[in-house]
């Protein structure tokens, strides 16, 4: 480590500083402090997603596991707020470690081992670098002290400026990064935009005196992202780092991988048909078929599923995906050229938002190989097509279909229980059991008909023993490739590696855990407004569509709530933390009873109404009770370090909806904020 005084001298307090101390905390030149602040803070936030973004694009898998990045920079910004009360700084380690790690990831590439059946993650790659238990705690690791570079000038600020206002612009800024990285999302800029964007804050935060070697490590960085971005064959999508590959002796196909993973095949419609798989061709040979006015193909993607159905005679078809990019390749490149067709519309959107808010019938709809490789968020388990297979989502199916239409989806589906789970599925919502077909390497295709005599099944399906075991699933618990045998070793093993390091990061840069004692309660708000956050994604996710943009929305919504909140308490006389800490548990009951589901059924503005008071006037109560506790604290580095490393625990508790869905997760919010009162010291709980 070095000393502090060469590059933050003038915003350093030692444990036996008054600066930070409650309200009296002063400042020569506040502005300044503000503003570095602000830059602080943005820059703390927009490394955190960059990283999340970049990693899970180049370490293949790890898009699976972005949960564990976050919380590992949830455990750096804690550790930042507690090394700013000390006399040495990590600040200046911060740029060289992100280089390193840049460097790292390109030029040793890692593909984390994933077997066995508990947990299904699509991939056809061969395994190659350090196992996961080994992968990932290294990642989670150097997150953490990247972010705790920025985090530790945070906490140096904070100890110049009273509490809530140190505060106010520590959300200021981080709000900041939000928008400024969906801006990135939204125009997909490359990873050297993303790099570019986080050099300049940390030049700017840097020592004048040490300027021109952070200038060298700039560059260090900006290099490999460089030579990443430029590639012709490399795109950017809110969603992945999108890889293309031609063969020039084979024209018309072209490889498409995500996140370094094998994605999409774009080929000639009729190769699919005669050479290829056979998935593509059953729909049509098992459902009646014979008048196409109108289709419905979810997860069209490059568009060779759009040739096939233009070729078995559609009249009209909406074609739907998630990803712009993807979509964009298949309309500058697929050899049917099936999006220039006038009888073809293109709807980037996600499929279940599509389901729920068509008003139009459909002969057909097909959900084209919709497995995404990705999670919605660092802070949920959802993947992007989650909720496509639900039994609520296989009743919107019905809804939206014809008298005599039909349904049918096709997939590599890797284990014989994930297929018999599907068709139990199917069955569920139309009432009659569906055909199921198989081939190698366990592709399938699941089709049935609105009218059970209306489809031609090669052999009936009939409910397996496996199927009775693992069931269906629902929009509470959409975790379609979970089995539910047990938790998932993988999972624990690295929650509890997370666990220990976090305390013993508290343990080595806090001191005897008694002495933050006093803070206790901040520790378990932070755990609770976790999981009360990954309830709220999940939440959004179901009734708006997990889109990168709605996602964004709901982040940077949290954050100006939480401004709201943090504001009402500076300028007006809020009730007690007794009567606060009621009405946080009436919140959270209310929104324990109202089912999202339920708001399903309405049209898109009384939906966004009910849906946003449900989930977050908690979060705006939650934040009223801990903007009257922190601004009371007599050491704000200590408090808010300690509420930070609260969330990861909650991050980890996040794991508890594989088993008990994402509504009952407010049960378990709602005993955490329980014990935060009862934790509250009785001095602070009289006065705030």
């Amino acid at each position: 480590m070095t000393d502090i005084t060469a590059d933050s001298a003038p915003f350093a307090s030692g444990p036996g500083s008054q600066a930070g101390m409650g309200e009296t905390a002063v400042s020569d030149d506040k502005p300044a402090v503000v503003r570095r602040l602000i830059l602080a803070a943005f820059t703390m936030l927009f490394v955190e997603l960059a990283l999340i973004r970049w990693l899970g694009a180049n370490v293949v898998h790890l898009s699976y596991f972005s949960n564990f990045v976050l919380l590992g920079s949830f455990l750096g910004i804690g550790a930042g707020f507690l090394i700013s009360r000390k006399s040495w700084s990590i600040w200046p380690f911060s740029l060289p470690l992100l280089v390193v790690l840049v460097i790292a990831v390109v030029k040793f590439p890692v593909s984390i081992e994933r077997t066995g059946s508990d947990i299904i993650y699509f991939t056809s790659l061969r395994v190659y670098g350090p196992p996961a238990w080994l992968a990932l705690p290294l990642v989670f690791v150097t997150v953490a002290a990247i972010v705790a570079g920025p985090a530790e000038l945070v906490g140096r600020c904070f100890a110049k400026l009273t509490p809530l206002t140190a505060y106010r612009w520590d959300l200021i800024g981080s709000l900041a990064g939000i928008l400024t990285f969906t801006a990135l999302s939204f125009l997909h800029a490359p990873s050297i935009v993303w790099g570019l964007m986080a050099v300049v804050p940390y030049l700017v935060l840097t020592d004048p005196k040490r300027r021109m070697i952070s200038v060298a490590w700039c560059v260090a960085l900006l290099i490999p992202l460089a030579q990443e971005s430029l590639r012709d064959d490399t795109h950017w999508s809110p969603y992945y780092k999108v890889e293309t590959t031609s063969n020039p002796g084979m024209p018309g196909f072209m490889e498409i991988r995500a996140n370094g993973v094998p994605h999409q095949l774009m080929a000639p419609a009729e190769w699919k048909i005669e050479q290829g798989e056979r998935i593509y061709e059953m729909p049509y040979n098992r459902l009646p078929v014979d008048d196409l006015d109108n289709v419905l193909i979810i997860g069209a993607g490059s568009g060779s599923d759009v040739a096939i159905a233009l070729a078995n005679g559609a009249k009209s078809i909406d074609a739907v995906d998630i990803d712009p990019v993807i979509m964009e390749l298949g309309a500058a490149h697929n050899i049917d050229r099936p999006y220039d067709d006038p009888r073809v519309t293109r709807h980037v959107d996600d499929g279940r938002a599509f389901l729920q808010n068509t008003d139009k019938k459909y002969d057909l709809v097909l959900f084209a190989l919709p497995d995404s490789l990705t999670l919605v968020s660092g802070a949920s388990q959802i993947r992007l097509e989650s909720f496509l297979f639900t039994d609520e989502a296989l009743q919107s199916v019905r809804r939206v279909l014809t008298e005599d239409g039909a349904f049918a989806m096709y997939n590599y589906y890797r284990e014989d229980w994930l297929i018999d789970r599907l068709a139990g599925t199917a069955a569920k919502a139309f009432g009659h059991a569906p055909c199921v077909d198989t081939f190698a390497d366990r592709q399938a295709v699941i089709s049935i008909a609105r009218q059970e005599g209306s489809q031609s099944c090669g052999e009936a399906w009939s409910r397996s023993a496996s199927a009775e075991e693992v069931g269906t699933v629902t929009d509470d618990a959409p975790f379609l490739y979970f089995r539910g045998e047990g938790f998932p070793p993988l999972y624990a093993i690295t929650l509890l590696g997370i666990l220990v390091v976090t305390v013993l990061t508290v343990r080595v840069l806090g001191g005897p855990l008694r002495e933050m004692r006093p803070y206790a309660d901040l520790f378990f708000m932070g755990a609770a407004f976790l999981l009360l956050e990954t309830k709220n994604i999940a939440t959004f996710a179901l009734l708006f569509g997990t889109t990168w943009f709605v996602n964004a929305l709901v982040f940077a919504g949290v954050l100006i709530v939480v401004l709201a909140a943090v504001e009402t308490e500076r300028r007006f006389r809020t009730p007690p933390l007794k009567v606060v800490f009621a009405a946080i548990a009436v919140a959270l009951a209310a929104a324990w009873v109202i089912k999202p589901e339920w708001l399903l059924t309405l049209s898109f503005w009384p939906r966004l109404v009910a849906g946003t008071v449900l989930a977050f006037l908690p979060i705006y109560l939650a934040n009223i009770a801990f903007a009257k506790r922190f601004r009371e604290s007599s050491n704000s580095q200590s408090a808010f370090a300690l509420n930070l490393i609260g969330t990861i625990v909650g991050g980890c508790l996040e794991y508890l909806a594989l088993f008990s869905g994402y509504n009952n997760l407010l049960v378990a919010t709602l005993l955490l904020y329980g014990l935060a009162f009862w934790l509250v010291p009785r001095g602070a709980a009289r006065t705030a």
